[in-house]
């Protein structure tokens, strides 16, 4: 693997818990892309034993669309999220595309360019992701203040291409120790690990590794976000897609191009040199990890077509698998999807295809546990699916993608653990870097061929079309998230009906009527709590399907009732 060196990875861990521990816990709210997030487990003898994942805002984007002109679709769908928005103008942009027929003929600039800005969106997403919304619930930064910057140094040239040195992080380390000896803690005030944790156990100086690179990430980033905008004119909300295409002619040229080719060279520098061997470097504490967190299906919708309009030419593949079946990836049919929501804030029982999708409101109170959501719960062919990362990586793998193939084979090699380690949160946030890596040494490809395209004169990057009075239609993004589509009525030349069904909606919504609980429901049954008043583990789990971050804790005491207020990163 680019810039990370084989190194040997230590054994594993006993995972620590309370057994004597009793009782619920809910986090609330846990920040996300759609607004609040609620998790409640019940806990016996130290793991969870019953789950609900509860939203907890009412958006209502499909009302607000209804009558409207569909090609204003994506910019109302844009605002859905505040991260990843060119993913919702994307499969907005694709419904309406299909609605109309214009994918049939989809110039190949607008194919390439929608895929450099969508590659470009998954590098930033992961990157930020893995450092400033996960890695707290791993690394432990006050702990680096007790570190040994030389033999940090000496783990860091270990595991990676890129040269540390003992008194750059001698530096970092003292930009720590001035914020705790201040008092003033700034992004890490209530930490978990204030004040030490059994659940973290990263040597001090594998922390200090971790710290620096949070830091610089900081920075990084913004490198990735700035590539987005060469050709989507800003970031966030890009300003580009159009039913038929693009619109950045201006983006066309050697200067343009150029800048984008640097911003990701930066870009895919800190990945190759850190994120990867950060990532590998801590997953080797956390093997207990291994077993914990798992799901039975899985769903990808396969991304970065060749042919905009054949959802089998996407170069990461589509599929689905059931009881973690990889040898069986059977192929994505969307007429097995339904939108249960028995067990949602919503009229009705009944479960609906999303072109016949119904969004009436109605709430019942917080504490119900019938109705709990107001988010649906999408189910195929029955089944609750994990979409993501993950279930990218395993379809992929499952099909012989050889890249990802290669990357899976060296990353379980690398710890030490067989297959079974991917059905995880381990497997989860590992397969989150495997992704990011695939597509980061793939990306200069696409440039190329645009480059190539426009050397040989060809400058299209939109076609005409025409609406018509009656149609209907959808688009499939693999976002960095999951799996996401936009579905879309036309009558009238207007929006008669829209819905989302997006990532956080398979992972994170409630029960279906079978009583089937989502992805994260499942994932999070068994889960190991140490300490209840700091329950890490439960974030750890959430965190690997990259809801966003959590702003507040709540534990209630078994046997007092007493509430008590955490703040979590």
């Amino acid at each position: 693997m680019s810039g990370c060196k084989p190194n040997q990875a230590p054994g594993v861990i006993a995972t620590p818990m309370d057994t004597t521990f009793k009782g619920p816990i809910i986090v609330d709210p846990v920040t996300r892309i759609e607004g609040h997030l609620k998790i409640e487990v019940e806990v016996d003898q130290g793991k969870v034993t019953n789950v609900w994942s509860s939203s907890q805002l009412f958006r209502g984007l499909e009302l607000i669309l209804k009558g409207r002109d569909p090609r204003d679709a994506q910019h109302f769908t844009q605002r859905a999220c505040g991260v990843c928005t060119y993913t919702h103008a994307l499969a907005s942009t694709r419904c309406v595309d299909n609605a109309v027929g214009v994918d049939a003929n989809l110039p190949d600039n607008a194919r390439l360019i929608r895929n450099l800005v969508l590659a470009a969106q998954f590098l930033h997403d992961h990157i930020v992701h893995f450092y400033h919304l996960h890695a707290l619930d791993w690394v432990d930064v006050t702990g680096a203040l007790t570190a040994d910057p030389k033999k940090a140094a000496s783990i860091a040239n270990s595991i990676s291409t890129r040269v540390t040195k003992a008194e750059d992080l001698k530096a970092v380390q003292d930009r720590v120790k001035s914020l705790v000896d201040s008092g003033q803690l700034g992004i890490f005030t209530n930490a978990y690990f204030l004040g030490g944790h059994k659940a973290y156990y990263l040597p001090a100086e594998v922390n200090l590794i971790a710290t620096a690179h949070y830091l610089e990430a900081l920075h990084l980033q913004v490198k990735a976000a700035r590539a987005m905008a060469v050709f989507g004119a800003k970031n966030p909300h890009t300003q580009f897609t159009v039913v038929g295409g693009v619109t950045c002619y201006e983006s066309l040229t050697d200067e343009r191009i150029a800048e984008f080719v640097g911003l990701f060279q930066e870009t895919k520098q800190f990945i190759d040199e850190c994120y990867i061997p950060d990532l590998l470097a801590v997953a080797s504490y956390y093997k207990d990890w291994a077993g914990i967190g798992g799901t039975t299906n899985f769903m990808s919708f396969g991304e970065f077509p060749s042919v905009e309009n054949d959802i089998n030419s996407r170069w990461i593949p589509q599929g689905v698998i059931y009881n973690r079946n990889i040898g069986g990836v059977g192929d994505f049919d969307p007429k097995l999807i339904e939108e249960h929501v028995r067990h949602s804030w919503y009229e009705g029982d009944k479960a609906y295809h999303p072109y016949k999708g119904v969004t009436e409101p109605q709430y019942t109170s917080y504490e119900d546990r019938d109705r709990y959501s107001w988010m649906k719960a999408p189910r195929y062919d029955g089944n609750s699916m994990e979409t993501g990362p993950l279930a990218t990586v395993l379809v992929a793998y499952g099909k012989g993608h050889p890249e990802v193939k290669k990357l899976v084979d060296y990353v379980l090699g690398y710890l030490g653990v067989g297959a079974p380690a991917l059905f995880s949160t381990l497997g989860r946030t590992a397969a989150r870097g495997i992704e990011t890596k695939v597509i980061a040494d793939q990306l200069m490809v696409w440039v190329n061929e645009l480059v190539e395209n426009v050397k040989s004169g060809n400058n299209k990057i939109y076609q005409d079309w025409t609406m018509p009075d009656e149609a209907e239609g959808v688009g499939y993004v693999n976002a960095p998230r999951g799996a996401l589509s936009h579905w879309i009525k036309i009558k009238g030349g207007k929006i008669e009906n829209f819905q989302l069904v997006v990532p956080s909606t398979w992972n994170f919504g409630p029960r279906c009527a079978a009583g089937k609980m989502s992805a994260v429901e499942e994932a999070l049954i068994g889960t190991p709590i140490a300490d209840a008043e700091r329950p890490v583990e439960i974030l750890r789990t959430v965190h690997s399907f990259d809801p966003c971050i959590a702003c507040g804790v709540h534990v209630i005491d078994s046997k007092t009732n007493q509430v008590r207020k955490f703040k979590i990163l």
